[in-house]
């Protein structure tokens, strides 16, 4: 588990490098991925569903990211586009594609929805951490003035 953690840890740190993110928060952006992995990795321990486990890990992936956006002030997609490469299902893609080429249709259906349910399941888990952060953040701030 811990090797896991380490590998999510640097699988966020790499793609920072394409995107231009200032080098001073690209540990935060480890971080984030690394989180995100746990989260999974507990979930998934549980349930042993990979849709939930990736909304769950997709769900703290976007909570993080909007509080180190405040705290850094920086935009949230810097932390939470590269906490999210350790929980896109590449290979469960990659086998729906190979299996496609190899003629097994009934592998490639059932590994394509898979796909599609944990690509939707990251993008709920981000759209609803980030309109719950900001949703609480705005109660707060009207409860202090």
């Amino acid at each position: 588990m811990i090797k896991q953690i380490l590998l999510a840890f640097l699988g966020s740190i790499f793609p920072v490098i394409l995107f231009n993110i200032d080098r001073k928060k690209i540990i935060w952006t480890g971080f984030c991925g690394a989180i995100g992995w746990t989260a999974y990795l507990v979930v998934y321990k549980y349930t042993s569903s990979p849709v939930s486990a990736s909304f769950v890990g997709a769900f703290f992936v976007g909570i993080y990211s909007e509080l180190m956006a405040r705290i850094l002030k920086t935009p949230a997609v810097q932390f939470s586009i590269p906490g999210i490469f350790p929980l896109v299902p590449g290979i469960t893609a990659y086998t729906t594609i190979n299996s496609i080429v190899e003629q097994k249709y009934s592998l490639a259906y059932s590994k394509g929805m898979q796909t599609i349910a944990v690509g939707g399941a990251i993008a709920f888990g981000i759209m609803l951490s980030t309109t719950a952060f900001r949703f609480i953040s705005k109660l707060t701030k009207q409860k202090v003035k």
